[in-house]
């Protein structure tokens, strides 16, 4: 496993955990953060952690690494296994996407995600999909 990987996968392993300090103290001041859940992006670890604050409060993301790549602009592509839960722990969301980070100094300075829908779209179709 590359730095790279280990230092990512200590990162999902604090995410899985709650420990949003932990994975501030891994971004950059300024980082660009995108919002999983409504689409767009918070900037700066303030916004990250309020971020996180109030998507925690509605819901219980879980996720599992499943391959580590570089890509040609020598980004770090991580693929995960995605599984939102409702407080409660029933499943809203079950998805493969893949999260892309940009890596400065041994900090995170960007993060992004490929093409998918938002958490709130999975949502959305999930339960369309379940009232028809």
């Amino acid at each position: 496993m590359s730095s790279n990987q280990q230092f990512l996968q200590n990162l999902y392993d604090a995410f899985n955990k709650r420990e949003i300090e932990t994975i501030i103290s891994l971004m950059r001041p300024d980082v660009k953060w995108a919002n999983g859940l409504e689409g767009g992006f918070v900037y700066g670890r303030d916004q990250v952690r309020e971020y996180w604050t109030s998507q925690f409060k509605m819901i219980q993301p879980q996720l599992e690494t499943l391959n580590f790549e570089t890509d040609e602009k020598n980004r770090s592509v991580v693929t995960v296994h995605q599984i939102i839960r409702d407080l409660q722990g029933n499943v809203l969301a079950d998805a493969t996407v893949q999260q892309i980070f940009t890596i400065e100094n041994g900090l995170i300075s960007l993060y992004e995600i490929g093409e998918t829908e938002t958490i709130q779209e999975m949502i959305q179709k999930k339960r369309t999909a379940n009232e028809q």
